[in-house]
C-alpha cells in the first residue's frame, strides 16, 4: 500500500517530465528548420564606416552610423578578453552555448521576483540575439535565442563567436564592437589599454547608457569595480594588479577629438567627395581614404593657427565670461549639468565659477576644482573688478574658459571670436601637406580655406607685378610713389584717393623697393599703364577668377575676392619657375578588403603643360619676393634663418583681412585672418603682425632639416649695374633683366645668385 502510494506521485512526475519532453522535442522538430542560416556568421560583413587618413597613416576621420573597428580575435589583448568573460560569461568556453547553472540561478530569481524575467544570456545567445531577434523579453524569443545559440555552437569555434562578440556588440557613443569603444572613449587602440579601461569596457554590454563613463562617471566606476572583483576571484589578475587598477585614473575623452590628428576640416572635404561618388554606399562599405596630410606638418598648422588667434585676442583683451547659471545645488552633478551645453575646444576647457574675488579664482572643470590666481588672473583682472558691470564680471555661476600650462598652472582664457586659417602645399606636385580650416571644427564648421571668399590685399600685388613684366616694366622701372586721385569712371564707384598704409610717400623709386616695402601707389600707377583688362586676363592663368576681380584699379590693392586655396595654388607659379600646379588633397581610395579604388595622378612642376608664365618673369619675381622677406615687410621671417624665402604681407583697407601668402621652393603656405562677419580687427593689424607669426611658426617645424634651395637662374636672364633714382638706395647696385629689356647704357655683368641650386621634385 505505502509503496504503492509513493509510486502515483512518482509516476506522475515521471510522465510530466516525458511530456514535457515530448513537447520539447516538437517543439524543436517545428522551431529548428526555421531557425535563420549563421552564413550571416560565417561570412561576416558588418556596416564599416569610412575612414580618412593621413598620408602616413593617422586616423583624422570617421563617418557612418556607427562606429566600428573589426579585429581579428588574436589581436585581442588578453586582458580585455578576460574582462569580458568575467563580466558576461565565465564558462563561456566549458558550455555549449547555453550555462545552465546561469539558467538555473535565474530561473530561481524569475521565481522568486514573481515572474520578471531575468538573464543568463551567454556570449553565445547574446551573438544570436544581435545578429538575428529582437531584444524583447518574451518566452518565444528567449526559446529561439537557445536554438541559435545551440546552431551557432554547433558550426563555429568558441574563439570564433568570441570575434564576433567582440565586434558586433553595442557599447554606446555609437560605437560598436570594443575596437570602436577603445577609439570612442579612451581614443587609443585596443592593444593600449590599461587593466583598469578594459574593466570599465567589459563593464558596457550589460547597460551601454547606464555604464557610460561620460554620462555616468560614477555608475561606470561601480561597474567597472565589479568586473575588476570577479576578474580577480577568477584569478585573471593578481591582488595587486586589482588594486592598482581599482586606484586608476580614467581620462575619458570629453572634447569631441575623437582622433590623433586634427584634422576635421580635411575629413569632411574627404566626406563630401565620396559622398558624391559613391552615395548609396559611403557610409557603411569601409571605405579608406588616405590623404595628402603629413602628421608632422598638420600638427604644426593646427599649432600655429591656434596659437595666432590666442595671441590676437589677448592683444585685443578680455571681454567677459561666456555666459551665467544659478548655482543653487553645490553639487558635482549639478555642475557638470551646466557644463553639458559647453564643449572644451582642445585644451581650452569650459568650467563654472564656484566663488571669486581680485586674488583668486576656485571653479569646476568636469571632474575636478580648480584654483586660478598669480599670472592666471592677470588676463581677466579687469573682469573681476566691483566696478564692472554684473554681466561682464567673473562670480559665482560664470561660466569660464581655462587653460593649463606646461607646470599644471591654471590660467582664465577665451574662445576667441576671430578666425584663422593656413593651407600648405608641396609645390612640385601640389600635394596639401597641412589644411586649417579655422580654430574648431567642432565650433565651427565653416572651412575658410576654402570656403572664404576675401579680399587679398597687398598679398595680390604680385600678380599685378607678374603682369607689368609682359608689358616690358623691369624691377628697376622708376615709378613715382606719390599720392593718386582716381576718377570714378577707373573705380567703378566714386572718386578715389588711396594712400599707402604708413601714410607715407617716397617719390620716384624702383619697382623693387615698391613692392618690398608694399607701395599702394605705385601698384595703381602700374596697373594704370598696363591696363585693367589685360590684368584682369593675365591673372586668370595663375587660376583666379575674372569675375571676382572687376577690371577697376582697384584691383592693384587687392580688392577682389580669393581664397587661400586659390591663393596657395597662384603662388606655386612663382615657387616653381612658372608652373601652375594643382593642389590636390586625396592621395588613394582603397575599400574594406584593402582594394584600390582610385588613385591620385597628380601632373608635376616641369610639364609643358602646366606652364602659365615665362620662366624669366617667375624668375624676377621670386627674386623681388625674396627681397620682402629680406628686409620688407615680411622681415620678421627672418627669424627662421634661412635665405629661401620668399613672400608677400597682406592689408586690405581698414585692416579686416591679414594675410601672409610665402614660399620655399618645395612649399607654399598660405595664413589668413579675420572675422566670419568683416570688421576691421584692429590698429596695426596687418599681415605682418597678425598673418605673418602664424605661417613663421608652421615653417619653423615643416624646414626643420630642409636643406636651402634657390631657384637656377633660366637662359634670357642678365644682370646690370642700374641706380636706383632713390637716394636711400646705393648707387650701381646689381639688377636682374630680360635681355630684351636691359637698358642700353647698361652693359650686362655677371652675377652669383645666392647658391644657385635647381629645386627638386
Amino acid at each position: 500500500m505505502g509503496l504503492r502510494w509513493l509510486a502515483f506521485p512518482a509516476a506522475t512526475i515521471a510522465g510530466i517530465g516525458i511530456l514535457g519532453a515530448a513537447i520539447a522535442a516538437f517543439v524543436l522538430l517545428l522551431a529548428y528548420p526555421n531557425l535563420p542560416s549563421i552564413e550571416a556568421l560565417t561570412d561576416y560583413r558588418p556596416k564599416i564606416p569610412l575612414r580618412v587618413y593621413t598620408a602616413d597613416g593617422y586616423l583624422i576621420g570617421e563617418f557612418g552610423e556607427e562606429r566600428r573597428s573589426v579585429v581579428k580575435i588574436e589581436s585581442v589583448p588578453d586582458i580585455l578578453k578576460h574582462a569580458i568573460l568575467a563580466a558576461e560569461d565565465e564558462r563561456f568556453y566549458h558550455h555549449t552555448g547555453v550555462d545552465y547553472i546561469g539558467v538555473l540561478r535565474a530561473a530561481y530569481s524569475n521565481i522568486s521576483q514573481g515572474g520578471k524575467l531575468q538573464g543568463a544570456s551567454t556570449i553565445t545567445m547574446q551573438v544570436a540575439r544581435n545578429f538575428f531577434l529582437s531584444r524583447e523579453k518574451t518566452i518565444t524569443r528567449k526559446l529561439y535565442e537557445v536554438l541559435l545559440a545551440f546552431k551557432i555552437e554547433a558550426g563555429l569555434s568558441k574563439d570564433q563567436i568570441l570575434e564576433l562578440y567582440i565586434n558586433q556588440i553595442f557599447l554606446g557613443q555609437r560605437a560598436y564592437g570594443f575596437a570602436a569603444a577603445s577609439q570612442a572613449y579612451f581614443g587609443k587602440p585596443l592593444e593600449k589599454i590599461s587593466i583598469a579601461e578594459a574593466a570599465v569596457l567589459a563593464g558596457l554590454p550589460k547597460a551601454p547608457s547606464a555604464f557610460n563613463p561620460v554620462v555616468n562617471p560614477t555608475r561606470a566606476k561601480q561597474r567597472q569595480l565589479y568586473v575588476l572583483r570577479r576578474m580577480r576571484e577568477l584569478d585573471y589578475i593578481t591582488e595587486a594588479q586589482a588594486a592598482e587598477a581599482q586606484k586608476a585614473s580614467i581620462s575619458v575623452k570629453r572634447d569631441g577629438a575623437d582622433f590623433p590628428v586634427r584634422g576635421e576640416y580635411v575629413a569632411e572635404m574627404v566626406r563630401q567627395m565620396l559622398f558624391e561618388r559613391y552615395p548609396e554606399e559611403v557610409y557603411s562599405r569601409g571605405f579608406r581614404v588616405y590623404t595628402t596630410l603629413r602628421k608632422d606638418d598638420q600638427d604644426a598648422a593646427y599649432a600655429a593657427v591656434r596659437k595666432g588667434m590666442l595671441d590676437y585676442d589677448r592683444r585685443h583683451g578680455y571681454r567677459g565670461p561666456e555666459g551665467f547659471t544659478d548655482l543653487k545645488e553645490d553639487a558635482e552633478e549639478a555642475y557638470d549639468e551646466v557644463l553639458s551645453d559647453y564643449l572644451d575646444s582642445d585644451d581650452l576647457f569650459a568650467a563654472v565659477v564656484l566663488d571669486a574675488n581680485a586674488k583668486e579664482v576656485r571653479a569646476w572643470r568636469r571632474g575636478e576644482t580648480i584654483v586660478i590666481s598669480g599670472d592666471g588672473l592677470k588676463f581677466a583682472a579687469s573682469a573681476l573688478s566691483d566696478k564692472i558691470t554684473p554681466g561682464k564680471r567673473i562670480r559665482r555661476g560664470a561660466i569660464i574658459r581655462v587653460l593649463q600650462d606646461d607646470k599644471k598652472r591654471w590660467s582664465i582664457a577665451q574662445l576667441p571670436t576671430v578666425q584663422s586659417s593656413l593651407i600648405a602645399v608641396n609645390s612640385y606636385d601640389g600635394a596639401v601637406r597641412a589644411l586649417v580650416g579655422g580654430f574648431d571644427f567642432n565650433l565651427s564648421k565653416y572651412n575658410h580655406v576654402t570656403q572664404a571668399w576675401r579680399q587679398p590685399g597687398s598679398s595680390f600685388k604680385p600678380f599685378i607685378y607678374s603682369a607689368s613684366l609682359e608689358k616690358g616694366f623691369t624691377p628697376a622701372t622708376i615709378i613715382n610713389d606719390s599720392p593718386v586721385t582716381v576718377d570714378p569712371f577707373l573705380t567703378g564707384g566714386q572718386v578715389w584717393e588711396p594712400k599707402n598704409y604708413d601714410g607715407k610717400y617716397d617719390g620716384p623709386i624702383s619697382m623693387r623697393t615698391a613692392l618690398t616695402r608694399s607701395k599702394n601707389m605705385v601698384s595703381i600707377r602700374i596697373l594704370q599703364s598696363i591696363g585693367t583688362q589685360y590684368a584682369q586676363e593675365y591673372i586668370t592663368r595663375f587660376g583666379f577668377d575674372a569675375e571676382k576681380h572687376p577690371p577697376y584699379l582697384t584691383m592693384a590693392l587687392g580688392a577682389g575676392s580669393v581664397t587661400p586655396w586659390q591663393m596657395a595654388r597662384a603662388y606655386t607659379v612663382f615657387a616653381t619657375g612658372g608652373y601652375k600646379v594643382e593642389p590636390y588633397i586625396v592621395q588613394r581610395i582603397v575599400d574594406d578588403r584593402g582594394n584600390l579604388l582610385a588613385q591620385a595622378q597628380p601632373v608635376l612642376a616641369g610639364d609643358p603643360n602646366l606652364r602659365v608664365i615665362d620662366p624669366r618673369n617667375a624668375f624676377l619675381m621670386d627674386s623681388m619676393l625674396h627681397d620682402v622677406v629680406r628686409h620688407g615687410t615680411a622681415a620678421r621671417a627672418n627669424s627662421l634663418g634661412r635665405k629661401d624665402l620668399a613672400g608677400k604681407t597682406g592689408t586690405t583697407n581698414d585692416q579686416v583681412d591679414a594675410w601672409f601668402a610665402g614660399y620655399q621652393p618645395g612649399i607654399v603656405a598660405i595664413a589668413w585672418m579675420g572675422y566670419d562677419q568683416p570688421r576691421k580687427m584692429g590698429n596695426n593689424e596687418t599681415g605682418s603682425v597678425a598673418a605673418l607669426p602664424i605661417w613663421i611658426d608652421y615653417m619653423a617645424k615643416a624646414l626643420k632639416d630642409v636643406p636651402e634651395v634657390f631657384m637656377p637662374q633660366p637662359e634670357g636672364i642678365v644682370t646690370a649695374k642700374i641706380i636706383d633714382g632713390n637716394p636711400k638706395a646705393p648707387d650701381g647696385r646689381l639688377e636682374f633683366f630680360y635681355q630684351e629689356n636691359l637698358p642700353p647704357e647698361s652693359p650686362p655683368e655677371p652675377r652669383a645668385r645666392d647658391e644657385a641650386v635647381a629645386p627638386q621634385p
